[in-house]
């Protein structure tokens, strides 16, 4: 994302992983960009560089990632989404049957699946693959019921590209748009969301176009609000696209279930 403010460019971006951050030494020079993503954000001894030109109004350029290997890249102006008349709702659509993961997909298959079924309860207990529906969503309500152990840090990616954070993170420490029930990295909710380990509580999302409603435990904490990008963790960048809902595999050392 580009801005002007006071004359000056601005930018953030989303990279391989993570949060969307502000880049570094934004310059636009006819039809040449260049910037830079910090190397904190990158887990790189320098600031990744990437140098884009605009032809036929798409960015084509290129970069260099880890250990040197250089990567193009190309980049297009991200759809409106916007809708011409409100949704009108069908009937509603079980994602999990209770007694396996029929329906779904392991979208890292040569990984631990870290994932289990008992008493109606679909459990990840330590960092393995993520999971996502055989089937794809467009605009829909989603209802999700969670429930975290200490130190859980799991994800309900919405479309396969928006991440809605299930996790025990609260206080100070971390920025608001990262805690739970944040989608991750742009929008926080308010007030915020104590995720309580070892309670079942519930999370119903309305996204329409990229407008997303959060309500936590019946209590709207995202309120129409415009997403601007997709999160990390994204499986792709087609946000014009129907996608999947995916669950993150458990981040941290605390089990993460759903029911």
């Amino acid at each position: 994302e580009i801005t002007s403010v006071a004359g000056q460019l601005q930018g953030r971006m989303v990279t391989r992983w993570g949060h969307a951050h502000a880049v570094l030494n934004l310059r636009a020079d006819g039809r040449v960009l260049t910037f830079s993503s910090p190397k904190s954000e990158e887990a790189m001894p320098e600031d990744m560089a990437f140098r884009g030109r605009l032809v036929d109004g798409k960015l084509s350029g290129e970069t260099a990632g880890p250990n040197g290997a250089q990567w193009t890249w190309t980049g297009e102006r991200a759809p409106t989404l916007k809708r011409a008349a409100a949704p009108r709702w069908g009937k509603s659509i079980p994602l999990f049957n209770g007694v396996d993961t029929e329906g779904w997909r392991f979208l890292q298959p040569k990984v631990s699946s870290n994932w289990s079924v008992k008493d109606h309860v679909l459990t990840t207990a330590r960092r393995g693959t993520d999971i996502a529906t055989t089937r794809k969503f467009r605009d829909f309500k989603l209802h999700v019921e969670f429930n975290c152990a200490v130190k859980c840090n799991s994800g309900v990616y919405l479309r396969g590209r928006y991440e809605v954070q299930v996790a025990d993170i609260s206080g100070s420490g971390t920025p608001p748009n990262r805690r739970a029930g944040a989608v991750y990295g742009y929008l926080s909710p308010s007030p915020e969301v104590v995720v309580t380990p070892g309670v079942w509580q519930t999370f119903d999302i309305t996204l329409v176009g990229r407008t997303v409603t959060v309500a936590s435990n019946g209590k709207t904490v995202i309120d129409q609000q415009e997403i601007p990008g997709v999160t990390g963790g994204a499986l792709d960048s087609n946000e014009g696209e129907p996608g999947p809902i995916y669950l993150q595999g458990s981040e941290y050392a605390g089990a993460t279930s759903y029911r």
